[in-house]
């Protein structure tokens, strides 16, 4: 069957497509970076967090990354095992879980403070364009998240399928 450059559903006409390879694409960059590290980039992502304001609950997480808990524990479970976070319950309120850096955790930091610029450096955008990406899919996140938080309230689920 033949695609014309107007078929909706050609890969190339779907919004989710080059945010998709973007994403895969920047891991791989990322992976040599963080290697040194010991840490995922997913891994990376929460010590981000934990370095910024830590203690935070797994919620918090989960709502910065815009992750559910099925998805957030195991990742933790593996970060405690690791040697990099602690996960403890709320002395204030026992139904929540609070992750910290270990000191370990937060020596990485210092490690760390490369990678940024490592990273853009092999990305060879300036720092304008580079800023106004980020600005651009920041707020497409942000539509997403309304979207889906939206859909949530009106359905009365904790989930949309």
């Amino acid at each position: 069957m033949a695609e014309s450059s107007d078929d909706p559903l050609r890969l190339d006409n779907q919004v989710c497509f080059p945010l998709y390879a973007a994403t895969n694409l920047l891991q791989r960059l990322y992976r040599p970076l963080l290697a040194p590290l010991g840490l995922t980039y997913s891994q990376y992502l929460v010590m981000l967090i934990l370095w910024e304001r830590a203690p935070v609950t797994v919620g918090e997480i989960g709502s910065c990354l815009h992750l559910d808990n099925g998805t957030l524990t195991p990742l933790l479970k593996r970060m405690e095992r690791g040697g990099f976070v602690t996960r403890s319950r709320d002395p204030q309120d026992e139904r929540r879980v609070l992750v910290a850096p270990t000191p370990q955790g937060r020596e990485l930091r210092t490690q760390a403070l490369t990678i940024p610029e490592a990273l853009a450096r092999r990305i060879t955008l300036g720092t304008g364009e580079i800023e106004t990406l980020r600005n651009s899919v920041g707020s497409l996140v942000h539509l997403l998240a309304d979207d889906i938080d939206r859909r949530k309230e009106s359905s009365g689920s904790a989930a949309v399928e």
